[in-house]
């Protein structure tokens, strides 16, 4: 690419934006010109608008420490100076729902981590590596919307990443039934644990509206474009349990699968091993070279170890074995705020760019 796209992050003081700018900071497409936040952080430049509230492993970007940071609100100054936006806003369903379209309508593209738009019919809900085809909805979505290039495509729930990608590797055996704890990081909640010291020690077996994203968000992906619109699909049946635990990055899942078609074990490694999508066959920035992973150790994955596999963008997977009830069970691994959030949303824009859908104004 001979000229760097021009990104604006709304949102970007709090955890996903701070995760946005980190992943963003040597992107060889991106470049970030605008963050913007609430009225609370406008007018301050990011660094004094973060303060000591920066979350990430390594420092703020000399580049966006003076950046100065604007009113997420004001759409028409900042569509000015970008080319698209990623959003990571803290507002309510209605509110971002709202802006998101506001931003689609003055004909900025629009690569959101939020939930609000994940139902609406022509939005795609996008894992790269799974159902890159979906984009194609867009198309319908601009008319709707009376843009030409303004769109909101989305990326779904963090606790589905260590699960569902495999699930997919496994489509030809015929998935019917699927049980899914998983057990999750207190970064998915924006927090660190000295912000939470509850937290410590301790597991919650609640996060509010997480279990049915668990179980409806993967039929979605796995659904079909039908007349401008994303029909979900039907199988399989997934029940889940999200517990959050005292870890800082990574959602384990611990999955049982009952199949229509009976696989080995050996042809379900074979096929984890063997998966890639859209970003493996164009070679985008972020993707993982080898999507999916097996381990064959009986206590792998492990957060510590296997959290960062392939930068953070890859799924591990261990532990499959043979089951008395169902079929077979695994654990899987992923990380939360990169592949589960900012970084998923980079690659679905990297995908977003390929196909053309972003382009330079």
């Amino acid at each position: 690419m001979k000229e760097k796209l021009r990104v604006g992050i709304l949102g970007a003081t709090g955890m996903v934006g701070q995760r946005f700018i980190s992943l963003l900071e040597n992107h060889p497409w991106y470049e970030v010109t605008v963050v913007a936040a609430s009225s609370k952080s406008a007018g301050k430049t990011y660094e004094e608008a973060v303060g000591n509230r920066w979350k990430m492993d390594t420092p703020i970007p000399m580049k966006i420490k003076s950046l100065m940071v604007m009113n997420v609100h004001e759409v028409d100054e900042i569509s000015a100076q970008v080319d698209f936006v990623f959003s990571a806003v803290d507002m309510n369903k209605e509110e971002i729902r709202n802006i998101e379209d506001a931003y689609a309508k003055a004909e900025i593209p629009v690569v959101s981590n939020n939930s609000a738009h994940r139902w609406t019919k022509d939005v795609p809900m996008v894992i790269p590596e799974i159902n890159a085809e979906h984009f194609e909805v867009i198309e319908a979505q601009k008319k709707r919307l009376g843009t030409t290039r303004g769109f909101v495509a989305v990326k779904p729930n963090c606790s589905i990443q260590s699960y569902a990608p495999v699930l997919t590797a496994w489509k030809m055996f015929e998935p019917e039934e699927v049980v899914a704890t998983t057990y999750q990081a207190i970064s998915g909640a924006g927090k660190t644990f000295k912000e939470w010291p509850e937290m410590i020690e301790n597991i919650i077996p609640f996060i509010s509206g997480e279990e049915e994203k668990s179980e409806q968000e993967p039929l979605k992906i796995w659904g079909e474009v039908i007349d401008g619109e994303i029909v979900k699909a039907d199988l399989p049946v997934i029940t889940t349990q999200c517990i959050r635990v005292p870890v800082l990055n990574g959602h384990t899942s611990a999955v049982f699968v009952k199949f229509a078609k009976k696989p080995t074990k050996e042809q379900l490694i074979e096929k984890l091993l063997e998966y890639e999508g859209t970003p493996q066959k164009l070679h985008l920035p972020s993707a993982p070279k080898q999507f999916i992973q097996y381990l064959e150790e009986e206590n792998r994955p492990e957060v510590k170890k296997d959290v960062n596999y392939e930068n953070g963008m890859g799924i591990s997977v261990g532990r499959l074995r043979e089951d008395t009830i169902f079929d077979f069970k695994f654990v899987g691994l992923s990380h939360n705020t990169i592949r589960g959030a900012a970084g998923g949303a980079i690659l679905c824009a990297e995908t977003l760019t390929a196909q053309g859908y972003i382009q330079t104004k």
